[in-house]
């Protein structure tokens, strides 16, 4: 594609953007529409146990070997085990194993079962902590996606898989094609972390909710870059179903378990919003940023490092990426 071409395709798509910016719906009815249908399918999903039926819960862990809870059928979640422990379990307890699985706090129990409560000082924390960056790049998303005047859309594309020695979570995202040339600045970045520290001030709990593909195409019905995410996720569960997260009033998808609140993050920055070039939506930028959770907090040298690293592009492997002509600078108001 010629220079030419290429400046004559993106005057097209934003003014084709301009346009369609006043038929879609605001962020707010978005939101709002997600949130109906999730409660809805929550509540079919509570009424399959119209009886109390009691399960056995054998706990595994230490100090907990041998000790029997007797819990709802349903009901239960691995949280209201561990209220019935101690409060140092309440508050420490990031993620669960029943039988072995991966299991969120907040995702009710269906039979008898064993159970181990996980945290962040585990002999082997390796689970949790891919769970922990997972979450941190879940809340990097919803702030993103509420960060921005109404007037620009905000596609939130995909939460790369990235392991915790990559130095930084990330987000993909596509914004309004009226930012294509903006270029964020040290404030925008500092604007966003705030958000999230907000977020984390809120202590929000990320509720875990297990889907057929066909409700979340409807939860997703505004996004044609979810859609597309639901059916590929769909297509690898040997379930064919889909998981969907909800924080407040933001609704996501995942690849994999979330811890259970956003209260376990302490130390939070957003320190990068890298343009990955032109995609196959229009182009992709990836934001990213580091984070430490409430046991494991860094003193301020180590602190500046991990940021500094976290600056750099992590590289994930897209199938779709082109590389567009250098963007000029634009500041854009969040």
């Amino acid at each position: 594609m010629t220079m030419a071409t290429r400046s004559v395709c993106q005057v097209f798509r934003r003014r084709f953007a301009s346009a369609a910016a006043s038929l879609r719906p605001l962020p707010a009815e978005v939101r709002s529409q997600r949130n109906a249908v999730f409660s809805r399918e929550q509540a079919r999903q509570r009424a399959l146990y119209p009886r109390i039926e009691k399960i056995e819960v054998s706990m595994h862990g230490p100090g907990l070997d041998g000790t029997l809870l007797i819990m709802n059928r349903g009901m239960s979640t691995p949280l209201s085990c561990a209220r019935h422990l101690t409060d140092h379990h309440v508050k420490n307890s990031a993620l669960a194993l029943v039988d072995g699985e991966l299991w969120p706090l907040h995702q009710p129990l269906t039979s008898s079962c064993s159970l181990t409560l996980l945290t962040f000082k585990d002999g082997d924390p390796t689970l949790v902590n891919q769970a922990y960056w997972r979450s941190c790049a879940a809340l990097l998303g919803q702030v993103i996606e509420t960060a921005f005047k109404d007037e620009y859309s905000v596609e939130l594309l995909s939460i790369p898989e990235v392991p915790v020695t990559s130095g930084a979570f990330c987000c993909d995202v596509l914004l309004d094609p009226q930012l294509d040339s903006w270029t964020p600045s040290e404030e925008s970045l500092r604007s966003l972390t705030r958000g999230a520290q907000q977020l984390i001030h809120q202590d929000r709990a990320w509720e875990p909710l297990e889907v057929a593909p066909s409700v979340a195409l409807e939860v997703f019905s505004h996004s044609r870059c979810k859609q597309e995410e639901v059916e590929q996720k769909a297509s690898q569960n040997p379930k064919g179903t889909v998981m969907l997260y909800r924080c407040g009033d933001h609704v996501l998808l995942s690849g994999g378990p979330l811890v259970a609140r956003t209260g376990l993050c302490s130390q939070y920055e957003v320190t990068a919003l890298h343009n990955l070039g032109q995609g196959s939506w229009g182009v992709h930028r990836r934001a990213q940023g580091v984070s430490l959770p409430l046991q494991l907090q860094a003193h301020h040298t180590v602190w500046r490092k991990l940021r500094q690293r976290a600056e750099k592009l992590v590289d994930v492997p897209r199938s779709e990426e082109g590389t567009p002509a250098p963007p000029t600078s634009q500041e854009a108001p969040l």
